[in-house]
């Protein structure tokens, strides 16, 4: 083993809820985050967030390999 420890991904920007809104102009969040989520998200750097999931659409085809 390497001993290097694997970063778990967990920006917006690789989230599959994160999505650009053409009416806004801007990326939103789509996970409905409630009040107290929402207050740890904008004030915690290392807020681990219920509702990632990975916005890799080739991860599918990867595991029927």
């Amino acid at each position: 083993m390497s001993g290097k420890r694997q970063r778990k991904l967990s920006g917006c920007d690789s989230c599959a809820n994160y999505a650009y809104d053409e009416e806004c102009g801007y990326y939103v969040c789509e996970a409905n985050l409630d009040e107290d989520e929402m207050a740890r998200f904008l004030i915690d750097k290392r807020f681990d967030c219920a509702y990632y999931h990975p916005g890799d659409e080739y991860l599918v085809v990867r595991r029927q390999m």
